[in-house]
């Protein structure tokens, strides 16, 4: 019997040792929160762009889609060689899009019958992204690439090239604003403000936000197409957490 009465104490034992190390943690649980202040602070920095991304289209048809492709190759090699000719990079071109349809005619209803869609003959479309670094050009490269049979497109972003000292700026920005904020809500509360106990930048990165303003491309030829360059505001938001002095 003797052995029995040994492995009962053995396992109230064991079984007696869970309880004995969630004291601690039940004791943490019942400590009292730190009081704490928390808020979100809005940062911009304005900068003037130095590019611009441009959206360029060439739309043909005709009545077979080799003729179709062949007159839209024709505009677009030229509108490419004209743009590397000016400068333009490479690396600034890139295809954006490519399609050939067909086009049909519907004809009307004839005594209440639907009449089958007559093929007409065929559209291309072929897109070129073009990455401008000098704004100066801008004007003048619409207008060039329009002669040469750019007929669709004309999207415009002005943006920069490195923005990292634009963000560097918003975010000191966006931390003031949240310390300021911080401290109203204190005094308002009658309360002191504590030490900071965490920052968070809000996600996802912001991206530049146009401010348009009457900023003309300085040197921009008088006979090409008038544009505006304005300024870009770059945001960041951040979330400051303040402990708050007992």
């Amino acid at each position: 019997m003797a052995p029995i009465l040994s492995k009962t104490l053995v396992m109230t034992a064991l079984l007696a040792l869970p309880l004995g190390s969630a004291a601690p943690a039940l004791a943490q649980e019942a400590k009292p929160r730190e009081a704490v202040i928390s808020v979100t602070g809005d940062g911009e920095s304005a900068v003037a762009p130095d590019m611009a991304i441009v959206n360029l289209a060439v739309v043909k048809q005709a009545k077979t889609a080799r003729e179709a492709l062949d007159e839209n190759n024709k505009a677009m090699n030229d509108v490419l060689k004209a743009l590397k000719d000016g400068g333009i990079a490479e690396r600034d071109l890139q295809t954006s899009g490519f399609s050939i349809q067909p086009q049909y005619n519907y004809p009307q209803p004839v005594d209440g019958q639907q009449q089958q869609p007559q093929l007409i003959g065929y559209q291309t479309i072929n897109s070129v992204t073009v990455r401008l670094r000098d704004l100066s050009k801008l004007g003048q490269v619409i207008d060039q690439s329009v002669t040469l049979g750019i007929n669709q497109g004309g999207d415009i972003q002005f943006t920069n090239d490195k923005p990292e000292a634009a963000f560097e700026e918003a975010r000191k920005n966006a931390v003031a604003e949240a310390v300021k904020k911080a401290k109203t809500l204190s005094e308002a509360a009658g309360v002191k403000l504590g030490r900071i106990l965490e920052i968070n930048e809000n996600v996802p990165r912001p991206l530049p936000q146009p401010a348009y303003r009457a900023t003309m491309m300085k040197e921009a030829d008088a006979a090409a197409v008038p544009v505006q360059g304005g300024e870009n505001n770059y945001t960041v938001s951040v979330t400051v957490t303040f402990a708050i002095e007992q």
